[in-house]
């Protein structure tokens, strides 16, 4: 499994935000979070980054933010950035641009940003055509894979930090199935930036 997206994926999407430029951000890395907000999870998350004084952005799930209002008003009370990651965490693959962009847009009243990011990473070019005319859509650069169930902490750790540079936009996941591995490479990812000199800090576009 690729902890870089492929480049032909990355050539087919060119619009679509994969990184930042080191140079233009350097000693900067975007550290984020998908599928939140989630109890027990979401506050551990905030007192780590706030043990390092780090900032985030949370790819918050609509119906996430709808059931856990109070969770999500943490997220932002604490300085961090929210984007969207659709409703119900709907693929785009198999899907038509207008049910997708229905479930974005659904999510959007709840969370009112202008920051998508697609569940899976599967979105389909017309799609991200349509949504590219309101939101900015952010991928990444490096993925954590967190959520793997066969992977170790320590390995999921090393995907990280072997890769971290500045520009890097690091995915994370904010949810029950990725806390095992997440909890260990989170704190260990920010010392890492910290001995770096990177600052993490929230994506504001």
């Amino acid at each position: 499994m690729y902890i870089h997206p492929p480049r032909f994926i990355t050539r087919l999407f060119p619009d679509l935000r994969w990184g930042f430029d080191p140079a233009e951000y350097a000693g900067r890395v975007f550290i984020t979070f998908d599928d939140g907000p989630t109890p027990g999870v979401t506050p551990w998350i905030i007192e780590t980054l706030r043990k390092f004084d780090a900032k985030a952005t949370f790819f918050c799930l609509g119906k996430n933010v709808e059931q856990y209002p109070e969770l999500y008003r943490m997220i932002k009370d604490d300085g961090h950035v929210v984007g969207n990651h659709t409703y119900s965490h709907m693929k785009g693959w198999g899907n038509t641009p207008e049910r997708y962009i229905e479930d974005v847009d659904l999510a959007d009243s709840f969370i009112h940003s202008n920051l998508v990011r697609p569940p899976y990473g599967r979105i389909t070019p017309s799609q991200a055509r349509r949504m590219s005319e309101r939101y900015n859509i952010i991928m990444w650069d490096v993925l954590s894979r967190d959520y793997s169930r066969t992977l170790s902490p320590a390995a999921c750790l090393r995907n990280v930090t072997k890769h971290l540079r500045s520009g890097s936009i690091v995915v994370f996941h904010d949810s029950v199935k990725a806390f095992r591995n997440m909890s260990y490479a989170l704190p260990r990812t920010l010392e890492h930036a910290a001995r770096l000199g990177l600052k993490c800090e929230g994506i504001v576009l």
